[in-house]
């Protein structure tokens, strides 16, 4: 129907007033909200606020307060052999485990149906070393599920989720771990879930080998009379090796870092969907036609560099390797010298487990608002001492997990968890991950645990096939998926057992 220009006129003026008066609801609710605190990026180092510091003084982490070791707490049962943030938060971290096992952990949770009643972990004193999140806690309560006694602290400072360690505390576990943990805190809870009056641990679960060295160097006694370890890190590996080559294994060694199914999902596909999410939660930053350095080019590399390229970004790589050098060059990535191309890029990723890959003189050479981080495991990829220890830069702590570090001339770089692992410290792991991961774990475990003596010497051991085709098969359900069966003339053309395992040890997948 047509109006007439009274009519039109009558409209539009009722429409004004309406947006002028939205437009007033919105500032009433702007003000209302205090607004963040906006530093100029122009500003000079030597007028630093309170916030600022002209050399490094602690970690990033946004928990203030009492240190948990000062406080006494006790669970709703009286429980006390535990440490963290705060106890009373204990039911939202229930909350948050009941959510990860309900999605995408059903291969865990199968797990702990199909062998809860024969409890093969029965007798099993477990010390534990990893991060803590709920999916964590899942396998935390599996193992203890399946007759184990458990205790447990984190292997990062920042990576811990206190509404989980709060739900654990609260369900009996002995655990001693909180985000933001100093490096005395963090020895000190390794220490106390490894010493404990009338406990003796037979078994180590480990990530990155901080509590198998801290247990060799302070209770030799206790090390030795270990039935088995398991690590799932490329650094605890590589330390496990160490030890078996200087005969200073006492017990064999799980190396599930480098099993298939930890392999291609905790490394590739778990970074290929958590890099670009730890970025955006830390940064805002758009990514889409910016200059990316990845360092490194394994399964983490190749994971972190798929998911920017997706994004629009521009990848280059560096590698040692000429074999992974040459898969990136086939993926279309350039591979450079880090001197040649940190001075010019946007972003610097290391994903190597290596040690000063990153040095302070790359980050002399980065352009102002460069982002440097870590996709490794290792948190010496990027030499953050050297930057703690330079006077004349200045440290700015924008928000949790973010730093600016200044240079005399203004120019600064932002750091994200203090080169520690972003995607663990900045965001979250999905859930089928870590349900991947943490079944080659659990299985890691009881085959250590139930094994005859003489199965296994003092050396360092792969998961077996057949175990890692266990785990993919538990996880199958998630997909839907249907495997095709082999018919008895087809297993006898290959030379398979129908059951599995369908490819030897050396097949490359």
């Amino acid at each position: 129907m047509d109006m007439n220009e009274e009519e039109a006129a009558e409209v539009a003026d009722k429409f004004k007033e309406e947006s002028v008066e939205s437009f007033r609801n919105k500032q009433r609710r702007r003000s209302s909200i205090q607004a963040p605190r906006i530093i100029d990026p122009n500003r000079r180092t030597s007028s630093v606020s309170n916030e600022s510091c002209s050399s490094y003084t602690g970690s990033s982490s946004d928990e203030e307060g009492i240190n948990p070791r000062e406080k006494t707490q006790k669970s709703s049962a009286g429980f006390t052999d535990f440490c963290v943030r705060n106890i009373e938060i204990h039911s939202v971290g229930r909350k948050e485990i009941e959510i990860a096992e309900q999605i995408d952990m059903c291969g865990l949770m199968a797990l702990r149906r199909r062998a809860k009643t024969d409890k093969p972990l029965h007798g099993a004193k477990i010390i534990g070393c990893t991060h803590i999140t709920p999916q964590m806690a899942v396998l935390i309560e599996t193992l203890i599920a399946l007759g184990a006694q458990v205790r447990w602290a984190a292997c990062n400072i920042y990576s811990t989720q206190n509404v989980v360690a709060a739900a654990l505390a609260e369900a009996g576990v002995s655990i001693f771990a909180w985000k933001g943990e100093s490096e005395e805190d963090f020895w000190w809870c390794i220490d106390k879930a490894i010493h404990a009056d009338n406990w003796q641990a037979n078994i180590i679960l480990d990530d990155g080998g901080d509590a198998t060295h801290h247990m060799l160097k302070k209770y030799p006694t206790a090390f030795s009379m270990l039935k088995g370890i398991v690590e799932e890190s490329v650094t605890g590996v590589h330390r496990l090796y160490q030890l078996s080559k200087t005969q200073k294994l006492v017990a064999p060694a799980m190396n599930v870092n480098d099993s298939v199914m930890k392999t291609k999902f905790d490394a590739f596909y778990c970074c290929r969907e958590s890099v670009v999410d730890a970025l955006k939660r830390a940064t805002d930053v758009m990514l889409g036609g910016k200059h990316v350095l990845v360092c490194g080019y394994g399964e983490v590399g190749k994971g972190v560099s798929a998911a920017l390229k997706a994004v629009g970004c521009h990848v280059m790589v560096t590698e040692i390797d000429p074999i992974c050098a040459i898969q990136a060059c086939m993926d279309g990535i350039r591979v450079v010298k880090i001197s040649d191309a940190v001075g010019s890029v946007d972003i610097v990723i290391s994903c190597t487990g290596n040690k000063n890959v990153v040095t302070k003189e790359h980050m002399d050479s980065m352009k102002n608002g460069c982002i440097v981080c870590n996709m490794g495991h290792s948190n010496t990829e990027i030499d953050v001492n050297a930057l703690k220890n330079a006077t004349e830069l200045t440290w700015e702590r924008v928000r949790s997990q973010v730093d600016h570090v200044i240079w005399p001339n203004g120019k600064r770089i932002i750091l994200l968890a203090e080169g520690r692992l972003v995607n663990m410290s900045c965001t979250t792991l999905p859930s089928l991950v870590i349900s991947i991961a943490a079944c080659t774990q659990a299985l890691a475990l009881i085959e250590l645990f139930v094994a005859p003596t003489g199965r296994y010497k003092n050396d360092v051991y792969l998961l077996p096939k057949k175990m890692d085709e266990y785990v993919a098969t538990l996880h199958l359900s998630v997909f839907q998926a249907r495997l095709t069966e082999l018919s008895e003339e087809q297993a006898r053309y290959l030379g398979l057992n129908k059951s599995g395992p369908f490819k030897p040890n050396y097949y490359r997948y």
